[in-house]
C-alpha cells in the first residue's frame, strides 16, 4: 500500500496490512518524505526502516517496518495491566463529576519508556530509522508548563522519560480525553459568541462538541484560571506525543486540528471567531499549524544517544486516529470505512465540506485539498 503511492503496485499481503493500517499511514507519512532534501545523505534505500506510533485509549503500539513493509518489531504497553499504578479502567480514569474522564499525561511518558525498551528487547535496529510518525486518539489536550517546554529541550538520555518529563511539566496534571462530556456548557457559549451552530458548522466541520478540544480549553479558562494563566503551550495528544521526540512543542496538523472546535477548515488557520470564542491568548499558546505530512525536524539527542537512532532521522507531524484510519487503508475515493473499536466510526474522503449536522468534516490528512467526512 505504502509503495503503491509511488506507482510501484505491489500486492502486499492483507496480514501485514490490515492488523496496522493505523500504524502504515504513519509510515506512508515517512515515505513520502523519502525524496525530500531532508532524507538525502542517509542509508541505503534497502537498509530504510519506518516507525510508528499509536497512542489510543487503551495502550501505546509501536511497530517497526522495512521499506517492503515486512513487520520487523512490534511492541505495545495496555496502560490498565502495564502500569497499574495509574489506576485506569480502559485506559482512563473516571472523575467525580458525571461524564467527567481525564488521564495522567505521565502515563503516556511512561508508556514511552516501556514500548521503546521493549523494541530494543526484541533485537530492533533502530540506527535504521529514516523517519517515524504517529497516530493518536483525537481531542484529548496537554497542558505544558514552561519547565516542561524547556526539560523537552534539555533531555538527559542518562535517564527515563518519565523521570524528567514528569508531574511539573504540566500545568494540568489529569487532562480531559475524548470521552469527558462535561462541557456542555461552554460549547452553548462558543456556538452563541460567534452567532450561532450553522456558523461553528460553516467555519469548523462541526457543531461544538463536548469532547472537543475547544470547549475544554474554555472549561479549564473558566474553572482553572491559575492553571490556564501558567500554561505555556497547549498539545493535542498527537502533537504532544510528536514534541517528545521532536525535543519541542510541535505543532498540530490540519487534520488531528479539524477537531478542536477552533480551525477554519477551509482557510486551513486557526478561526479568529471562535479563538476569541473559547479563551483569551490562546492562539500563541497552540502555536503553528502544518500539514499532516510535514517534516518537522531531526529526532531529539536523547534518543540517539539512549536508543541509538541514527542523527537524521526525522519526525514526520502526527495525527489523529481516525484521518490515519482513513488514510492508511488506502481505499478509492467513493469508499466508506469502517472503524470498530472504543468509538465506531464510519469514514470517507470528500471533495468539498458539506456542513454536517450531526458528524465531522475534517481536512483530509494526506491530500490537504480534500475533506474527510465521519459519523
Amino acid at each position: 500500500l505504502i509503495n503503491s503511492a509511488f506507482g510501484d503496485n505491489p500486492q502486499p499481503s492483507a496480514s501485514v496490512v490490515i492488523p496496522h493500517f493505523t500504524q502504515v499511514l504513519n509510515l506512508t507519512l515517512c515515505l513520502n518524505c523519502r525524496n525530500s532534501p531532508y532524507l538525502q545523505n542517509m542509508i541505503s534505500h534497502e537498509q530504510e526502516t519506518f516507525l510508528g506510533f499509536d497512542l489510543s485509549t487503551q495502550k501505546l503500539k509501536a511497530v517497526q517496518l522495512s521499506n517492503t513493509l515486512e513487520v520487523l518489531a512490534q511492541a505495545e504497553v495496555k496502560f490498565d495491566s502495564d502500569l497499574q499504578g495509574f489506576r485506569t479502567f480502559g485506559g482512563v480514569n473516571a472523575g467525580t463529576q458525571k461524564q467527567e474522564f481525564f488521564v495522567q499525561p505521565v502515563m503516556w511518558v511512561k508508556a514511552l519508556d516501556m514500548v521503546l525498551d521493549r523494541l530494543v528487547v526484541q533485537g530492533a535496529d533502530l540506527s535504521t530509522v529514516a523517519a517515524l510518525s504517529g497516530a493518536a486518539q483525537q481531542h484529548g489536550s496537554v497542558y505544558w508548563s514552561r519547565h516542561g517546554v524547556q526539560i523537552l529541550g534539555n533531555l538527559d538520555p542518562d535517564k527515563f522519560l518519565h523521570m524528567q518529563i514528569d508531574d511539573s511539566a504540566f500545568t494540568l496534571t489529569r487532562t480531559p480525553i475524548w470521552m469527558d462530556g462535561t462541557t456542555t456548557k461552554q460549547c452553548h457559549e462558543m456556538e452563541e459568541a460567534i452567532g450561532g451552530r450553522d456558523q461553528m458548522v460553516q467555519l469548523t466541520g462541526s457543531k461544538c462538541y463536548e469532547r472537543f478540544t475547544g470547549p475544554q480549553i474554555r472549561k479549564i479558562f473558566q474553572q482553572r484560571p491559575d492553571v490556564y494563566e501558567h500554561t505555556e503551550r497547549i498539545s493535542l495528544v498527537s502533537s504532544f506525543l510528536a514534541s517528545i521526540f521532536l525535543g519541542a512543542v510541535a505543532p498540530i496538523d490540519y487534520s488531528d486540528g479539524s477537531g478542536m472546535n477552533l480551525l477554519d477548515i477551509v482557510k486551513k488557520t486557526w478561526s479568529q471567531e471562535c479563538i476569541n470564542s473559547c479563551a483569551p491568548d490562546l492562539e500563541p499558546r497552540l502555536g503553528e499549524l502544518r500539514s499532516s505530512t510535514e517534516v518537522l525536524g531531526d529526532i531529539a539527542p536523547f534518543f540517539v544517544q539512549r536508543f541509538n537512532f541514527s542523527t537524521n532521522c526525522k519526525v514526520v507531524a502526527f495525527t489523529g486516529d481516525n484521518p490515519s484510519a482513513l488514510t492508511g487503508m488506502v481505499v478509492d475515493r467513493d469508499w466508506l470505512v469502517l472503524s470498530l473499536g472504543t468509538s465506531d466510526t464510519v469514514m470517507m474522503t470528500l471533495d468539498e465540506p458539506p456542513k454536517f449536522e450531526e458528524g465531522h468534516v475534517f481536512i483530509h490528512p494526506t491530500d490537504t485539498k480534500s475533506y474527510m467526512g465521519m459519523l
